[in-house]
């Protein structure tokens, strides 16, 4: 009797594991159901048609934002810029890469070829395969990256904190890699030793999809790589006003902890976009084991089109992202922060910028869509031809044209810039002090 139930539950199993279609053209089931999840710090802007550009009066006679309509998909954005603390989670993780690399390699090349002993440097060794017991993915990127030295794809041990603390380094080689690494005391403007800036450079991949568009051929040939410091340019607060004392800016801003929730700035379109390439790769790396295995959707910067939707919060004609038709409430309080009067950048409460989190949010919950900083874009300037790629697919770039949108206005801008059909433009290649970011996620399926 036991053995024919057993018999039965083995038939239903072998029947359960094939297909049960009928030949008829039924999909690929899949276990459970996808729900997307919503990035921390990020709201939903829910998708639609709107009426995009300049309602109203063309103050500055650029004629380059007629009204038209625009759709947009759902998509994620962040609540606020992009603040010092969040970029610098960056910087300090490419400095760990770099550091761990460097350490590693130095092990190796002590030990030269021997057995790694344990302790001092060799603690931060490369991580070691063993493969007696791997499986077959893992034997192949051993013989064919790992043991032959391609020393940008072998894994890092991440399991011990990297000392910084310059009497606990434990052995003389740790001491000579750091020594490598910072500036020394009396090169320093201060006298503080500080780490060297030329190092903290990011490598990373992407597709040129208007190339691949225009010539055809293999993925892989359009597959473009960069490598780029990401370290803010602070220099840019002395630099960008000649005649104003900006000095405690340039010295403070990115470094003290005091502004860590203030928007960071300094940073260039490439940077931004390193950095949209490096939020994707880490919360990947973060997933990765778990059950849900698949990719979250990258983080990028948003289009044009996107930026204005979501700045103008579902009203559809309004001046602001707040409504308007003024820059004050009707208390007489400022409702952004820029340059009100001429020459008083002060009188709406702040000489620079402000914290992200600052004023009102719009109806969509996003904060400084106005004031505070510029915001880079994806979409290529043109005047001649507006909104040229506004609506176009964020992942294919316009790579020749280095005049990049920029939206919102800022600090030191007047009202005008303020508004959410007023559009300007920068150098990819040039970082402001006035100029930061904000990044989106696109939305796919549907929430829990």
């Amino acid at each position: 009797m036991k053995k024919a139930a057993l018999y039965t539950l083995l038939l239903i199993l072998i029947y359960s594991c094939g297909s049960n279609d009928r030949g008829e053209l039924v999909g690929i089931k899949t276990k459970g159901q996808w729900f997307t999840e919503k990035p921390y710090g990020m709201t939903l802007i829910p998708g639609g048609s709107f009426t995009m550009g300049k309602q109203d009066e063309d103050i500055i006679g650029t004629m380059d934002a007629p009204a038209r309509t625009v759709t947009v998909k759902s998509y994620y954005m962040d609540e606020t810029e992009i603040t010092n603390s969040e970029y610098k989670q960056f910087v300090f993780w490419v400095r760990d890469s770099i550091v761990r690399t460097k350490l590693a390699l130095q092990s190796e090349f002590v030990s030269a070829g021997d057995s790694l002993p344990s302790g001092g440097i060799h603690d931060f060794a490369f991580k070691v395969i063993d493969t007696t017991g791997a499986n077959a993915y893992d034997k192949y990127m051993f013989e064919n990256y790992y043991e032959v030295g391609y020393d940008s794809v072998r894994p890092l041990s991440w399991e011990n904190d990297i000392i910084w603390e310059p009497s606990e380094y434990p052995d003389v080689d740790y001491v000579e890699v750091m020594d490598s690494l910072y500036i020394k005391k009396e090169e320093s403007s201060n006298g503080i030793r500080i780490f060297n800036k030329k190092h903290l450079n990011y490598r990373y991949f992407w597709f040129d999809g208007t190339a691949a568009a225009k010539h055809g051929g293999d993925r892989k040939d359009f597959l473009k790589a960069e490598l780029l410091n990401v370290y803010p340019d602070t220099t840019v607060w002395v630099r960008d006003f000649n005649y104003s004392y900006n000095d405690p800016m340039h010295q403070d801003y990115f470094y003290h902890q005091a502004y860590g929730d203030y928007p960071v700035v300094g940073v260039n379109w490439y940077q931004a976009k390193a950095f949209c390439n490096w939020r994707t790769k880490y919360k990947n790396d973060r997933i990765r084991g778990r059950k849900r295995t698949l990719p979250v959707p990258s983080f990028r910067l948003p289009t044009e089109a996107e930026w204005e939707y979501a700045a103008r919060g579902g009203l559809e004609f309004a001046k602001y992202p707040w409504g308007g038709p003024s820059t004050t409430s009707d208390r007489g309080c400022f409702l952004a922060n820029f340059k009100p009067v001429r020459g008083n950048y002060a009188v709406d409460g702040a000489l620079y910028t402000v914290e992200a989190k600052s004023y009102n949010a719009n109806d969509y919950g996003l904060y400084n869509m106005a004031g505070n900083v510029s915001e880079w874009t994806n979409t290529a300037y043109n005047p001649s031809s507006y909104y040229l790629g506004s609506t176009m697919n964020p992942n294919v770039e316009d790579t020749k044209n280095k005049r990049k949108i920029i939206r919102g206005g800022s600090w030191k801008d007047v009202a005008y810039f303020l508004e959410v059909g007023s559009r300007d433009f920068e150098y990819a290649d040039t970082a402001r002090s006035y100029i930061g970011f904000r990044t989106v996620q696109s939305y796919l399926g549907k929430n829990k």
